[in-house]
């Protein structure tokens, strides 16, 4: 069957968004059937960034960077969520992504190509990690299965991979038939290597993740680290909205009343002082000063406990932050985290003294990105209990400060769940519905009514997925 296509304006930018098989729409002869390629890089780019904050927004409650002002918030305590408007628009991207993917290789448009699977190893990595099982192998053949089988935790984990490794084979070769359009191209803007040291860096993501699986090698994720970023000019980034950047808009929202975006004080003690006995000057460019003159974060689970939701007495997203500004792009993933992935695997083999110093370039990558004035930041740096030598270095502290790092991002839930919620003074939520802290989220309902007779039974929702046990 042809893929379907919608097309808006946006920006002056030719957007396509197209669904299929059991994510379809009806033949309508108003829709695009042959959209250009590069119309189709460019609804590819958007989404994947917008899929990242829309999971960010799930898992920043489970990391607990973010709180519900009102007590026994449904993410906060670890009830069950319907997070079918999440689950939907991943699929939709993934399905743009097999369109483009087929019309790229039919076309020997080999860079669209390599786009299209690192974009698709990234998303179906963001349902594996948030869901476990889901539907992938039968969930875009043109023969209309309308309720795919769901593949399992480590299939999808190894499709991922191979994406990748096929992604990067297509984005090396030099025979192409239609070069990525430095505008349509929302992320990298054209630029192929660039894309190349983003798989690499994804790669290592993917391998640094199975740290407590015996076929964990920190060699490989140390050579994938090479051939990724070498600095922040080097990261994805988009920033074309239908509007503000999103998490600017729930700032935008919680400041009329719609009550969002308010910062845990698990987060907030972390940066604050309260945590490590010293402030972390980048809690002064990631959130603002409480009416009170202090940074203060809400419980989760507790809710806000100082007064009215109105006063500002906790703190919130701001729109002051080069993170969460109206214009702030979104980042899939950053220069910073990756020097502490090197850090962590160069800890595991060994390697004292590589693990040193990416772990202080980490800090200091981060720092600079977030305009931390040179004094501030080597101060930080210096810091005795920052500044520990390359024979103390320990995951604890590498955890620590990627905590602070990949703030918002969704990786950081695949970090905690690593770390097995091992960060100081962490502690379950007040009114927790589980013992435990939370391994995994529901099938939404969506899913459920649609393709009810492959969804897996309920699990507690305390349940590791694979990567996440021995």
């Amino acid at each position: 069957m042809k893929a379907k296509f919608i097309y808006i304006a946006l920006l002056g930018i030719i957007l396509c968004s197209s669904c299929k098989d059991y994510f379809d729409l009806n033949e309508n002869p108003n829709l695009v059937q042959d959209p250009p390629i590069n119309a189709m890089l460019t609804t590819a780019t958007q989404k994947a960034a917008l899929n990242m904050q829309q999971f960010g927004l799930i898992t920043s409650y489970y990391t607990q960077y973010l709180a519900n002002p009102s007590a026994s918030g449904a993410a906060d305590t670890y009830q069950v969520t319907d997070d079918s408007e999440e689950w939907n628009d991943v699929y939709y991207a993934m399905a743009d992504l097999y369109d483009m993917i087929q019309k790229a290789d039919s076309t020997d448009a080999f860079h669209h190509a390599g786009a299209g699977r690192i974009l698709m190893a990234y998303q179906l990595g963001l349902v594996a990690d948030v869901w476990g099982r889901a539907p992938f192998s039968q969930a875009f053949y043109a023969n209309d299965i309308l309720t795919p089988a769901y593949d399992s935790e480590d299939a999808l984990y190894s499709e991922s991979l191979q994406l990748i490794d096929r992604g990067i084979a297509d984005l090396r070769k030099t025979d192409v038939t239609s070069e990525l359009d430095e505008t349509s191209d929302l992320m990298h803007h054209g630029d192929v290597s660039a894309w190349i040291k983003t798989a690499y860096g994804l790669r290592a993501r993917l391998l640094n993740k199975l740290s407590k699986k015996s076929s964990y090698d920190p060699t490989a994720v140390l050579a994938a680290l090479d051939s990724s970023y070498q600095s922040t000019d080097d990261e994805s980034s988009m920033n074309t909205f239908l509007g503000i950047n999103p998490w600017a808009q729930i700032a935008r929202n919680n400041a009329n009343n719609l009550l969002g975006g308010w910062l845990s004080d698990n987060f907030v003690n972390h940066l604050n002082g309260a945590t490590y006995g010293f402030e972390d000057p980048r809690i002064a460019k990631i959130t603002d000063k409480t009416i009170n003159g202090n940074y203060v974060g809400t419980r989760n689970g507790q809710g806000n406990v100082g007064g009215p939701n109105t006063v500002h007495d906790e703190c919130y997203i701001s729109t002051n932050s080069p993170l969460t500004a109206e214009a702030a792009p979104l980042v899939i993933m950053t220069y910073a985290e990756l020097k502490l992935v090197e850090a962590e695997a160069a800890l595991r083999v060994g390697n004292n003294n590589r693990a040193y110093e990416a772990y202080l370039a980490g800090i200091q990558a981060h720092m600079d990105k977030l305009g931390v004035a040179v004094s501030d930041r080597d101060a930080y740096l210096q810091n005795t209990t920052v500044a520990v030598g390359a024979a103390n270095l320990s995951l604890e502290l590498i955890f620590k400060e990627k905590y602070v790092v990949t703030y918002l991002n969704p990786e950081a839930w695949n970090d905690m769940r690593r770390n097995d919620y091992q960060y100081k003074d962490f502690r379950l939520p007040l009114n927790a519905y589980l013992n435990n802290f939370i391994r995994r989220v529901a099938y939404p309902a969506d899913e459920r009514g649609r393709n009810s007779s492959n969804v897996p039974a309920d699990e507690p929702l305390d349940t590791p997925l694979w990567w996440d046990q021995p």
